[in-house]
């Protein structure tokens, strides 16, 4: 399969999308919610437009939540080597040149475009990053023409009978880089380019801005998109502070309800500025002191810490404490081996990427020679498969053994510190009771 014929069905390619989306939604995941997939018809000629803040783990987001071979477009400097082009090709990447690459390597955008037309007539479903490159912010910054270019001139070179849609995607990791987080796609309502061409004829540079301004307002609407810079870190955090027991709801999303605690802000900030400054102080305040007495938000939400349930909670952990130590056989290989490597990678962003890239690679390797060893040791087929199977499962199992023990010796800290009556954690305390007046108040 290489960039000839990577439109076409391939079942190598559909047998990793399989293994890999497995992975990916159920074990480097804890939760992949996914809302808004009425809005895709499969019969469309479609391009898929998702925010770009978190590497290659953006690009997955939509591949593993979408049926279909999805092609991606992708800088072209990475394809320099025939071994990974070709690589890269199977998996479905285009490249695309840009005039850093050279003036005259641009000229090869034109068998990419060429490319582009026989994925959307073959109805693959076109994924481009519209951002460009990607930074870790959540906030939504100035998209690239290219997109709306791509749709255009791909209507233009087939008579504008493809009525292409562009989809605008909406990604919100609850972390960007740690293992078990949630990770939400929102898959917005399509974006007829038909409407916009009667204007292209006439003006074609003023299209591809009303559509890029289109798509870029449609965007903000399924993501959570910050625009303060200067309060940037105090309502990142007052989401968690806030919302952050909500991260695994299906039915409201923490990602809406974060949205609509930015949007207050947003009007606080014009009808009362004292208040808005209050609440930014007092998210970056608890911040700070949370972490210098190591605690978490959730412990502060508990008003109570009754003893008898921390020692219930103990004694639970002591005895299933030979369970810990096998799940950490899982986790040892797939996700500490992982964490090791990710030192080298300076761009942070790059974290999770990398981490879920070396994970799957090592399940590839690993799994089967458990398996093999678990059918030598145990005599009984049966038995072998079972304790084979028990290892995933006893891995997610020490993931939130861990939490659990960290949530339990966290309310005898807290207990202790209510005890000794520290000054500074009543202070904690008395401000995160203000924020979240303040912020119920709204």
């Amino acid at each position: 399969m290489g960039k000839e014929n990577i439109e076409k069905y391939s079942v190598r390619y559909a047998l990793l999308k399989y293994t890999a989306g497995l992975w990916h939604n159920n074990v480097f995941y804890r939760k992949v919610i996914v809302l808004g997939r009425e809005n895709i018809n499969p019969d469309h000629h479609l391009i898929f437009a998702p925010n770009h803040q978190n590497a290659l783990m953006d690009a997955l987001a939509v591949l593993f939540t979408q049926e279909g071979h999805l092609i991606f477009l992708a800088r072209a400097d990475i394809f320099k080597r025939k071994t990974i082009a070709a690589i890269l090709y199977f998996l479905k990447l285009l490249p695309v040149y840009r005039i850093r690459d050279g003036f005259s390597s641009l000229k090869g955008n034109d068998e990419i475009f060429s490319k582009t037309i026989d994925v959307l007539k073959n109805k693959n479903g076109l994924v481009i990053l519209p951002e460009g490159d990607h930074a870790g912010f959540r906030r939504l910054r100035q998209l690239k023409k290219g997109i709306c270019r791509v749709a255009f001139q791909s209507e233009e070179a087939t008579g504008f009978n493809l009525h292409i849609k562009i989809i605008p995607v909406g990604l919100e990791f609850s972390n960007y880089s740690r293992y078990r987080q949630v990770l939400t796609v929102v898959y917005g309502k399509p974006i007829e380019v038909s409407e916009f061409f009667e204007l292209y004829k006439k003006s074609p540079e003023r299209a591809l801005n009303e559509l890029k301004t289109r798509l870029s307002n449609e965007m903000k609407g399924i993501m959570v998109h910050i625009e303060s810079e200067e309060d940037y870190e105090a309502i990142d955090e007052l989401r968690g502070m806030i919302n952050g027991r909500f991260s695994d709801d299906i039915r409201f999303p923490k990602l809406f309800r974060d949205r609509i605690l930015i949007n207050k802000m947003n009007l606080l900030k014009s009808s009362s500025p004292s208040a808005y400054e209050r609440i930014c102080s007092l998210s970056l305040q608890i911040k700070k002191k949370t972490k210098e007495l190591n605690t978490d938000y959730r412990l502060l939400e508990k008003r109570k810490h009754p003893l008898g349930w921390l020692v219930a909670g103990l004694i639970g952990i002591i005895f299933t404490f030979p369970l810990f130590i096998y799940g950490n056989i899982f986790n040892l290989t797939f996700l500490e081996i992982p964490n090791l490597q990710i030192r080298k990678i300076r761009d942070p962003q790059f974290h999770s990427s990398i981490k879920y890239a070396i994970s799957l690679i090592l399940a590839f390797v690993f799994l089967p020679v458990y398996l093999i060893l678990s059918l030598i040791i145990f005599s009984s087929l049966w038995l072998g498969l079972l304790i084979f199977l028990t290892l995933p499962l006893s891995g997610l199992f020490a993931w939130n053994y861990y939490l659990q023990f960290r949530r339990i010796t966290g309310g005898f800290r807290v207990r202790s510190l209510i005890k000794h009556k520290n000054i500074e954690f009543d202070l904690l305390r008395s401000n995160y009771t203000e924020l979240v007046n303040l912020v119920a108040g709204l």
